[in-house]
């Protein structure tokens, strides 16, 4: 994902258009209020911004926000743009740890170049994960835990990751259903080939067939160059198809064809591919009701599902939160080149006991931003409590809902509070739950919620 940041909408749209095209997942904030919230919550691959957003033409409100990104997020690359550019900005952009600095206007081909450069180039700096193995050689690297829930879930998976059978993933937003997925990968004979992750919540329509089958230089306007798509990229891996539930009804027959036949054509060009791939989907929805709504193909449901397996909410396995939380507090330091924070007593017992909406990646956020802020030896309860209270996404309000409330009745509550904080804006309301705007009107649909 790509986080455009800009106060000038022409210059959003056709960011997100350029880049959607080039086959990327943009999203776009208005301010750096608006980014600093997103980066706190998500990891975006690369970050182009601007550095004016008011009247000034100085550049300090860009690397004021150059800085703050680099607090919460150390090692994505940001890209600085100003139509207002010198040498001498470009060199305090590059002092605050900018990748690259462009000027507007700019060429589409070149700062597409640049942006392909900057992931590159991030990719190789990232050390690989630590391989962890169970007792009977199982890789289980990132998958923390011992509760009998999760203890349920790699027992499946240890049974299926040898086969080439088709996997749906199920679980609520941030519980780890990636991890499961490449776990089921890193353990299958297709380990030393791709794992290719796509996430369909975040792919347009118009723009699928280019991004899932690829297409051929000049197949359509803005088509520079011949473009391998996902199922070209796993050829003998594995794809691994995120949010499957988000795909219109239009996709879905598309997405049916390829893996029923293993074979798709790229746009331009008229000869089909055969492609030797295992499919992992996963989803937050609940695909069975989506199937009697008719707004998800029976036959592809059938097609993706020949072996399901449902990750527990973080609620569902609480006596993981201890390794969860110190695992998190060694990453966080490690990265840093820090000490490894302690926990107090009562840090653990508040941690224990909050209600997790977000689940795992809530947690993992909670712990990192503590640290950060609060720069401690010894963590408190009262240093994760004032983070707490603080978060954006407004979670002091979620941790007072009542635990006897159900799931539905927690979701349909989080939304009308998105709905009253951002005053029924679609698109805010849809990036601060995480979920796509075709997502939100689903839910808005099921709940009966007026958005008049």
């Amino acid at each position: 994902m790509i986080l455009i940041v800009d106060d000038d909408s022409a210059i959003r749209s056709s960011l997100l258009l350029m880049l959607k095209r080039a086959g990327y997942e943009p999203i776009a904030a208005t301010c750096p209020k608006e980014a600093i919230n997103i980066v706190r919550k998500t990891e975006p691959e690369l970050i182009l911004t601007d550095m004016n957003f008011t009247l000034t033409t100085d550049g300090e409100e860009g690397l004021l926000l150059l800085k703050q990104i680099k607090i919460f997020r150390p090692d994505v690359p940001v890209i600085l743009m100003t139509a207002w550019g010198s040498i001498k900005l470009a060199v305090k952009g590059m002092k605050a740890g900018a990748f690259d600095f462009i000027t507007k206007p700019w060429n589409n081909i070149a700062l597409l170049q640049r942006i392909k450069t900057a992931l590159e180039i991030s990719v190789k700096k990232k050390s690989p994960a630590i391989k962890i193995c169970d007792g009977d050689g199982f890789d289980r690297s990132n998958i923390i835990g011992k509760s009998e829930a999760l203890t349920d879930v790699l027992s499946t998976i240890k049974r299926i990751a040898a086969t080439d059978a088709s996997v749906l993933i199920t679980g609520e937003s941030g519980t780890g259903k990636e991890l499961i997925a490449q776990a089921i990968h890193n353990n299958s004979p297709r380990a030393n080939n791709p794992f290719v992750k796509v996430n369909l919540g975040g792919i347009s329509s118009t723009l699928f067939e280019s991004e899932m089958f690829g297409h051929k230089k000049g197949a359509f306007t803005d088509a520079y160059s011949d473009r391998k798509g996902r199922f070209e990229m796993a050829d003998k891996g594995t794809i691994f198809l995120d949010e499957i539930g988000e795909l219109d009804l239009g996709c879905q027959v598309k997405l049916l064809r390829v893996l029923q036949e293993q074979t798709f054509e790229v746009l331009g060009d008229s000869h089909p591919k055969s492609v030797n791939i295992r499919v992992i989907s996963a989803t937050n929805a609940d695909l069975p009701q989506r199937v009697l709504e008719h707004t998800f193909r029976e036959d592809l449901f059938y097609r993706i599902n020949l072996i399901t397996v449902k990750v527990p909410a973080l609620r569902e396995r609480r006596s993981d939160i201890p390794l969860l939380a110190r695992h998190f507090a060694k990453m966080q330091s490690s990265n840093n080149k820090t000490t490894i924070p302690e926990f107090s007593d009562d840090a653990m017992e508040f941690l224990c006991r909050l209600p997790y909406p977000g689940n795992v990646r809530e947690l993992k956020n909670m712990v990192e931003r503590t640290i950060l802020v609060c720069n401690k030896n010894v963590l408190t309860a009262g240093d994760f409590r004032s983070q707490y209270q603080q978060m954006p996404s407004g979670n002091k309000q979620t941790a007072e809902i009542p635990q006897n409330m159900t799931l539905n009745e927690i979701e349909r509550q989080a939304i009308l509070q998105a709905m009253d904080k951002y005053n029924g804006n679609i698109s805010q309301i849809a990036r601060s739950l995480g979920i796509s705007r075709t997502a939100l009107y689903r839910r808005l649909e099921k709940y009966g919620i007026n958005t008049e």
